[in-house]
């Protein structure tokens, strides 16, 4: 995390109470000789007495922490927020960094770091508590505040850092009647998913996402004094994938960016889930640029010099050709090097110069000794600084000479070097002679066939554009065979995979010659307004080849697809199961057996196409207008192809693996039935089959007792027991009809036996549909209380069986149609058809 200081504003009076905040009590570690405490800090009685579970704490460690224990803080407050389970224990990877910045000014500037304890509450899987938590750090704010409200100069606002959920409860603060946005001007968040959660499990998270959102989108000029940044964490976190970490697109942005932590300069790599600031929002951003997009190889300069005098006794050489290479070590004299720019305008569009250093030792003390190469751009007698590029072992800059019309010359400074081994290279060259395009395979090319292109490399730079790569569904292997006709010590290839709408770069590294390999994956699709091409960025070397083979990966077309829809899986496998149960129902109606039917009912065509003929129909207003009328929900395919995340062919693919998972999981628990079943026969003698009746005054009792406990304390567990129960049930069933062939047969005893093994078919299929949801749990208390003494022979002399066996096909299709995006909309589905099951044992 990079970190620049703000200036400290003046003295701000907050408020008339006199409530002052002290330590508490704290908690010090001593990890490696060095002592980390986590102060706790008082809040006032009002505060405290509503959140009960909640916390603020002051980080420190060393002789700082001993400094600060008595809150006499001096520094600039930095709240961080943990995310879904987090601890405010993570603060302390900001806060020792931000130390160690710190000392290495001589504390000119430092940062309080403070952390909020949720108590590790789930709020990625119930939002219920978002607005609650949002809310105590509004509350926190004012506190901390207030701890320099008698310094002399007094910071008026706190800069956030957020994780993962940390950073939307930072966001929803400007959504609070009562808060005054000029208390933040820096927010920073890490992993966090903006756009949508990455499991809906329940509604209350839903509309907390939508009021951020649409509060955002609606205020974005109202929160132009806000800065804020979003770092994903690239292909490496498989919890929250990088495209929900990017900002709303209709957010500002003049003052938001997003970036993936592989574009990040000096970073460069993906990062887990769990592993700046001034009251000028023009600077806050040029520092966010600086060090997030591109890091120049230097700190950051708030007021650089435009021009420069070149003064030093250094020797002048002027280079005239278009190609220059100067190689060095151990010199102990400076040179100035002069292009001349008259003879190459007319023949060249760019300048490209590059650094290599070509040492053997750690990449951070390669930094430790970095060559002061300045490229100057002249005019008569002075200079203007440009800015360098640094991709890992290279240090680059280029220029367009259309941009420059009045000067004359280039002149690169190289200053004494003394015991450091490096390459210099420059040249002029036609953009369009180091740009070629290679259209990307396609999607049903399956990786069988390839695309290739031959570079004969005579400079230092080539840009191969993939033409056709806009979607996220496409993936694709990119391998860079190098050949260089010298074998002399060369510098390594550097290839940067550039997405020119986002900020979601790669670079790689390869000797030479190697086999270089790269995965092009998008992490979200091109804006309809964007005409850009990505782009494979080749830093290479003079007499070299490069064959650059691109082929569609089956496997990363596959992840994708998971990464984007993995959260949807849940419904498509109980579709499945919900056609299955439909196709019982229809069974047993017309044979009066209950067979199992999941390869002959688990048919996409019953349920996609009437998903794509109202995402269709939508697109007319007429349709949209009649659809809003009857309050019906937005269907989720739709917003999902307004993200860009949806494709014709995505459905049939997660109901094949839905179709899969069910039928596996299916016969994973038959077949752990089965085995248990055979455990209870050696246990326990199965007592004979019989009819069971479907009320009685004890089961009534315990449908009340549960009821109750759902009702007034936890409905999760409530059903929980009721599950227990029901798979008890089951068991038992099971070993009764595997006891039955040991016993004498008969014509009564075959019927008993045919009745009972469909009826154990029946609840199989009603324990795989069984979903549980605290808001139905009374519901479904009721219903599987009756259906677990319930069998076929009710229902097939029902009235209401035919309806109940067409009902799940439509139910499937609206579960599909509504419960992609809203997973807590299942149960509402999988209760209606249970409920009609009900009806069909009494009518």
């Amino acid at each position: 995390v990079a970190v620049a200081c703000y200036n400290l504003l003046h003295k701000q009076y907050l408020g008339s109470s006199q409530f002052k905040p002290t330590v508490m009590e704290h908690e010090c570690l001593f990890p490696f000789g060095v002592i980390h405490c986590h102060f706790k800090i008082k809040l006032p009685k009002k505060t405290a007495r509503r959140y009960p579970a909640y916390e603020l704490y002051l980080y420190g460690e060393g002789n700082y922490a001993e400094e600060n224990k008595n809150l006499l803080l001096t520094g600039i407050p930095v709240l961080f927020l943990p995310g879904n389970a987090g601890s405010y224990k993570q603060v302390r990877s900001l806060g020792s960094i931000a130390l160690r910045k710190a000392e290495d000014v001589d504390f000119k500037y430092h940062f309080n770091f403070f952390s909020v304890n949720f108590n590790e509450e789930l709020v990625a899987l119930y939002g219920g508590s978002l607005q609650r938590q949002t809310k105590f750090v509004h509350e926190c704010i004012k506190v901390i505040l207030k701890l320099y409200r008698d310094r002399e100069f007094a910071p008026s606002s706190v800069a956030i850092v957020g994780h993962s959920m940390g950073g939307l409860v930072a966001r929803a603060l400007l959504t609070l009647k009562n808060f005054k946005p000029e208390l933040i001007n820096l927010l920073i968040t890490q992993a966090t998913p903006h756009v949508a959660p990455v499991m809906p499990l329940d509604k209350y998270l839903t509309d907390f996402y939508t009021a951020v959102n649409n509060h955002w989108i609606l205020k974005a000029q109202d929160l132009r004094n806000l800065t804020t940044l979003s770092v994903a964490g690239g292909f490496r976190d498989y919890q929250v994938r990088s495209g929900l970490a990017f900002l709303p697109r209709l957010s500002q942005h003049d003052s938001a960016l997003s970036v993936v932590s592989s574009a990040v300069p000096r970073a460069w790599a993906s990062t887990d889930h769990l592993s700046i600031i001034t009251e000028d929002p023009k600077k806050r951003m040029s520092v966010l640029n600086h060090h997030f997009v591109r890091h120049p190889a230097k700190m950051f300069e708030e007021n650089p010099e435009a021009f420069t005098n070149l003064t030093g006794a250094f020797m002048w050489i002027t280079v005239k050709g278009s190609k220059w290479t100067y190689s060095v070590y151990n010199d102990s004299d400076g040179k100035y090097f002069s292009f001349p720019l008259e003879s190459h305008r007319k023949s060249y569009s760019h300048v490209y110069c590059e650094n290599s250093m070509l040492v053997r030792k750690c990449f951070f003390n390669v930094w430790s000794w970095f060559i002061k190469m300045w490229v100057f751009l002249t005019s008569i007698c002075c200079s203007f600084k440009t800015v360098n590029e640094q991709l890992l072992k290279l240090l680059v800059v280029m220029l367009k000479l259309v941009d420059y019309p009045s000067l004359s010359h280039i002149v690169i400074q190289v200053p004494p070097a003394v015991g450091n081994k490096y390459t210099l290279g420059c040249e002029f060259f036609k953009e369009d002679s180091r740009t070629v395009q290679l259209p990307v395979t396609h999607l049903f090319s399956f990786g069988l066939s390839s695309n290739k292109i031959l570079l004969n490399s005579t400079g230092l730079l080539y840009n191969v554009q993939l033409q056709h790569f806009n979607q996220i569904y496409q993936a694709f292997k990119i391998y860079i065979d190098s050949h260089c006709q010298s074998l002399r010590e060369r510098k390594p290839s550097v290839y940067r995979l550039h997405i020119p709408w986002s900020y979601e770069d790669s670079i790689t590294v390869a000797k030479v010659p190697s086999l270089a390999e790269i995965s092009a994956r998008l992490h979200i699709a091109q804006p309809p307004n964007d005409s850009s091409m990505p782009e494979l960025n080749i830093y290479s070397s003079p007499d070299c080849q490069y064959e650059v083979i691109l082929k569609t990966s089956l496997l990363q077309v596959l992840g994708q697809i998971v990464r984007f829809h993995a959260g949807a899986f849940p419904v498509y496998i109980v579709s499945n199961i919900l056609l299955t149960y439909g196709g019982q129902l229809s069974t047993l109606r017309s044979t009066g057996n209950f067979s199992l039917e999941l390869v002959r009912t688990a048919k996409p065509y019953k349920v996609e196409p009437l998903i794509s003929i109202v995402v269709f129909l939508q697109g007319f207003n007429w349709f949209r207008e009649i659809w809003e009328s009857l309050s019906l929900p937005e269907v989720d395919a739709a917003v999902l192809s307004s993200q860009d995340a949806w494709f014709p062919l995505v459905s049939l693919i997660l109901f094949l693996f839905g179709t899969g998972i069910a039928y596996w999981s299916g016969i994973f628990f038959s077949t752990s039935l089965r085995l248990f079943s055979s455990l209870w026969l050696i246990l326990i003698r199965p007592t004979e089959l019989q009819k069971d009746k479907l009320i009685t005054p004890r089961r009534l009792c315990g449908m009340v007792s549960l009821a109750l406990v759902s009702w007034t304390t936890c409905g999760a567990f409530a059903v929980l027991i009721i599950y227990l129960q029901y798979l008890f049930k089951v068991l038992k069933a099971q070993s009764s009809v595997d006891s039955i062939p040991e016993a004498t047969q008969s014509p009564s005893n075959s019927r008993t036996l045919a009745e009972a093994v469909n009826s154990l078919k029946m609840h199989i299929t009603i324990l795989n549909l069984f979903t549980s949801w605290i808001l139905f749990a009374v519901i479904l208390i009721c219903i599987l209380e009756i259906l677990m003494n319930s069998s076929t022979s009710e229902v097939k002399s029902s009235k209401l069986l035919k309806i109940a066996a067409k009902v799940p096909l439509p139910l499937s299709v609206a579960m599909l149609a509504f419960g992609r995006m809203h997973l807590y909309r299942v149960p509402h589905f999988v209760t209606f058809s249970l409920l009609l099951h009900v009806l069909c044992c009494f009518v």
